[in-house]
Parts: C-alpha cells; structure tokens; sequence
C-alpha cells in the first residue's frame, strides 16, 4: 500500500485518461492520493474537492498557491473556509512562497500565507508547504504564525534545512527529485528523516522519477522513488510503504474535532 502525499489529478494534462491513471496507480500499488486544490487560483479551488468526490481513493486539499496569490480577495478565505467544510478535505495547502516565479508581488504572497496559516489554525487541519527560493522567509512565518503540523511539499533542501523543517514539527515529503543523480543533498536530507516524519509523493504531473524524467509523472510512478529511497536508508520498500502510508493517515486522517468553523463530526 502506498500513498501519493502530494499530487494534482485535476491537471488537464490528465483529463483524457484519469480513469487509466488511477487503475495503473492502483496496480502499483498505490492506494491513497492527496489531490492538490489549488487550481488556476481563486476563484475556482474546488477541483480537487469534485474528483474526491468521485473517486474513494482520493483525498484534497484546498489553498492558493503563492503564484496565485495576487488573484486573493475578499471572499477567498471565506471560501476556501466552506469548502474545507467537505469531509474528504484533509489539509490546507499547497501554501507558502515562491521567490523563483515571483508570479504575484512577494508582500501578496506572504500576507495570503499568513492569512492561510490563521484558517488552518482555525479549522485544525494540517498544511502542505510550497517554498522555492525562499527559505528564510517561509521558516521566519511559520516560526512566528503556526503551532501545528504539516508537509514540507517536494523537500529539495539541504540537511541542515530538513533538520530545521523537523524541528518545526514538519514531515518531509520526498518525490521522484530524489532519484536524480545531482541530487545527493536531497538523498542526505531523506537519510536523516526519522521514520515517523517520512512521506513520498509524485506532484504529479511534474517532476517524474528517472527512467521516465521529463515525461508526464503520475502515481505510479511513484514505486520507483520507493525504491530508491528504500536504498538510500538503508531498508526494503516494503518499510518505507508501511511507515509513510501510516504517517499520512496519522497527519491527514485524524479525527477532526467539531469547531464553530466547520461544524464537522468528528470522523472523516
């Protein structure tokens, strides 16, 4: 059994044949996926939602991507409150900054994140973590405007940045980057992650694990990551299936407690 911790089926580049990709991910092995909800940005953020809906192996997130950021209003918040409403919503995310793109000014992007990390608090749901070229500033707001848990999305980072990403109560989510051969930082951040803070994901469908790099990535794919993360701590697939998956339903698939937010039960 394995989980997909971090992927965007709603992509158009799967719109023809979604149903074959879920049955080859299911083949490999892959049981569970977190759909990412963020869209084209405000105002559509329910894709994820309507494909969870639709298929029980799915799970979503909802958020606005930093590169989105700039298309926030008003109602955003509002809305992404509402949707996190549905049951099959199981984190906040992808959230966070992108200084590479720089698609939106960067003072949007950090007050949108922060106003994403006060709803998160406010609906007890975890977020998933999108930063790209910076770093600092993503970790100077989470120490500053989050207590809880999360992802750190597609950890490219060094050792010293994955020690400080734990130390923050973060799980680090690894993806086919790491079976890259100029990714020998990334594979020493993966050896140093404590079981219990280990993910995988494809982010599907970019960023597609060698043999099949610079192709369309999707969940199945997902099995050769495994394996070379199996070898890079020095365990069999098998372990790294069992602890990531039960990682996932600890993080994502806790009881949510009832809140003058959501009003939902206490089961997912």
């Amino acid at each position: 059994m394995l989980t997909d911790s971090h992927c965007h089926l709603d992509d158009p580049k799967f719109a023809a044949d979604l149903d074959a990709v879920l049955d080859r991910a299911a083949a490999a092995g892959v049981t569970r996926i977190l759909t990412i909800g963020t869209g084209d940005g405000p105002p559509g953020l329910d894709r994820a939602v309507r494909l969870a809906e639709r298929y029980p192996q799915i799970h979503a997130t909802v958020g606005v991507h930093p590169h989105d950021a700039a298309k926030a209003t008003a109602e955003t918040i509002p809305h992404l409150r509402e949707l996190a409403r549905h049951p099959k919503v199981v984190a906040i995310g992808e959230i966070g900054l992108d200084y590479h793109y720089d698609f939106s000014p960067r003072e949007v992007q950090r007050r949108v994140f922060i106003e994403q990390l006060e709803l998160a608090t406010e609906l007890n749901l975890p977020i998933s973590i999108h930063t790209r070229e910076a770093w600092d500033d993503t970790i100077a707001m989470l120490k500053s405007s989050w207590r809880g848990e999360g992802i750190m999305h597609c950890f490219t980072g060094t050792a010293e940045q994955a020690r400080q990403a734990l130390g923050l109560n973060f799980h680090l989510a690894f993806g086919g980057v790491i079976t890259f051969k100029t990714a020998e930082t990334i594979r020493e951040a993966a050896a140093l992650t404590p079981d219990d803070r280990l993910l995988i994901e494809t982010d599907a469908p970019y960023l597609a694990p060698i043999p099949w790099r610079g192709k369309r990535n999707e969940p199945a794919f997902m099995a050769q990551t495994v394996l070379k993360l199996a070898e890079v701590r020095g365990t069999t697939p098998d372990h790294i299936a069992a602890v990531t998956s039960a990682n996932f339903e600890r993080l994502c698939l806790r009881p949510r407690k009832p809140n003058r937010y959501t009003g939902v039960s206490d089961e997912n």
